[in-house]
């Protein structure tokens, strides 16, 4: 394909966004114009599921177009290191120019290119003031002083905070300012560009800038939906996480609303940016010839179902928004209510971009391109998912990162869980419950009755754990099955003593000692 036919790429990714906090696509509550702008310009994804509800596993996936059984990372540990290639190594060698911005989650070297000709980097936690971009950019405009630049985490997890730093160089608007540089540089160059804008937040702590903390009222925001006997729809992992990030010790229902309208405020500054972009390509002209694909890695609870974070698979977790918009490629104001995953974006951008949708040139890919799928001809049977939760809770690995050569195939299949999405119903397993769910996705869209043992929907159960399972086998994730049945392991229990298991995570490039104070 001619270079002159072929889009330019955009491709924003938000961390921890629920499926359903855009204005345009049913939320009253939520103001999101530039998102609502996307779209009305393209089409809406609304069955998008993250193939691993965590961070780096997500992007793992997404960047190979691979299943967790294939990439090998089921949890926040170590990416394939064998080589293999990547969404952007197909889009550099398919001539694009590529760029990736903020947030990439890369591990075990979380400054790698992976693929990418150039990065500007923005972490989380990153080892050292010198490894990171955005913290070398605050050093030097007066900020050296913040130690939590991306608000304060353990304890302070979910507590809503004002951020230390001013919306002018705040995390959020410095990934806006990078790619709106990158854009305008690239439109003095004869040659397509793929950019990835990756933002940190709405990931928690929930810490916008002033004044956009006063965006949204404790009044303004949805109460949780904690459904009748709500305990039987969770699982271990559910439970963990709540202990995990301080919010298993009682509710504060003021305290949660506030949690909320501060993440609400997030997804709106975010929304802020993505109009940037989306007025810079106008003004350029080049609006119309760039494929602009908006998603996140994974949901967040926000005190549904009494929990907190992400790593469940409930919607509200799992269910990821993604909206591609280039037109006479994607039908404008359009809804797909096919289920499809982050699997499929590699497939999506290597077919825009001229390459084989099918494979990169180490590996196939397990997802379909987006463009087929929103044609009507990309069918499938489901979509799926596997979180392999093995972290321990004595805090032996305390900043998320599991090291993959101390887990065996059994342990990892002992702390799973699992999740195959079609149409119609959705099925979970979790190993550390021995529970089975079925949700009815047309009858029950908020999951707040498990039917998997209901007389009337046993044969669904039967066939979608069959679903599941030959899914599994096909990836050679066959440790966790017996026969046409799940392998039974040990129930695993979240201590009852409230101080075991809890998150101690400080920025690791920060000195916080106090002389003749600290201990």
């Amino acid at each position: 394909m001619n270079s002159a036919h072929r889009p330019n790429i955009l491709h924003i990714f938000v961390d921890q966004m629920r499926f359903d906090c855009i204005g345009a696509l049913g939320n009253p509550y939520l103001r999101t114009p530039a998102l609502d702008r996307l779209v009305q310009r393209g089409t809406a994804f609304t069955s998008a599921y993250s193939p691993c509800p965590v961070c780096i596993p997500a992007r793992c996936s997404m960047i190979y177009g691979q299943y967790p059984h294939n990439t090998g990372c089921y949890e926040n540990s170590t990416m394939p290191v064998d080589g293999r290639e990547s969404l952007m190594d197909a889009l550099s060698g398919a001539g694009y120019r590529t760029h990736g911005i903020g947030k990439c989650h890369f591990s075990p070297d979380s400054a790698a290119l992976r693929g990418f000709q150039t990065r500007e980097t923005q972490e989380e936690l990153p080892n050292h003031r010198d490894h990171d971009d955005y913290l070398q950019f605050l050093a030097s405009d007066g900020y050296r002083h913040v130690t939590d630049p991306h608000g304060v985490r353990g304890g302070m997890y979910y507590i809503p905070q004002v951020s230390p730093i001013a919306q002018q160089h705040h995390p959020t608007q410095w990934i806006g300012d990078r790619a709106l540089e990158f854009v305008s540089a690239s439109e003095r160059r004869d040659q397509p560009w793929y950019l990835y804008a990756g933002f940190i937040h709405p990931h928690p702590p929930f810490s916008p800038p002033a004044p956009w903390h006063k965006l949204y009222g404790v009044d303004e925001v949805p109460v949780p939906f904690v459904p009748h006997q709500y305990e039987q729809l969770l699982t271990y992992v559910n439970r963990a996480q709540n202990r995990y990030k301080y919010r298993d010790q009682g509710t504060d229902l003021n305290l949660v609303r506030l949690i909320r309208a501060y993440y609400y405020a997030c997804i709106s500054f975010i929304d802020y940016q993505v109009g940037r972009l989306l007025d810079a390509l106008e003004q350029a002209g080049t609006l119309d010839t760039t494929l602009v694909v908006f998603a996140s890695d994974h949901g967040e609870y926000l005190g549904d179902f009494s929990c907190f974070g992400k790593r469940g698979m409930h919607d509200v977790s799992a269910r990821v928004p993604l909206i591609a918009s280039l037109p006479g490629v994607f039908p404008s104001n359009s809804r797909c209510e096919q289920p499809v995953s982050l699997v499929d974006l590699a497939p999506t951008l290597i077919a825009a971009a001229g390459g084989d949708p099918g494979a990169t040139g180490s590996h196939r890919l397990d997802g379909l391109p987006l463009q087929q799928i929103a044609a009507g001809e990309g069918e499938r049977d489901a979509v799926y998912a596997q979180l392999a939760y093995t972290r321990q809770m004595d805090g032996t690995n305390p900043d998320g990162f599991v090291p993959d050569t101390s887990i065996s195939e059994d342990e990892r299949a002992a702390g799973s869980l699992y999740m195959a999405v079609t149409r119609k119903f959705k099925y979970i397993y979790s190993a550390s419950d021995r529970i089975e769910f079925l949700f009815d996705r047309r009858l029950d869209p908020l999951e707040s009755r498990n039917r998997a043992h209901s007389p009337n929907f046993r044969h669904h159960t039967v066939k979608m754990r069959t679903l599941m399972m030959d899914h599994l086998r096909a990836g050679g994730e066959t440790a966790g099955l017996d026969g046409d049945q799940w392998k039974e392991f040990p129930r695993r229990e979240v201590p009852a003593d409230p101080d075991y298991g809890l998150l101690i995570q400080d920025q690791p490039w920060a000195d916080t000692r106090i002389p003749g104070y600290s201990r």
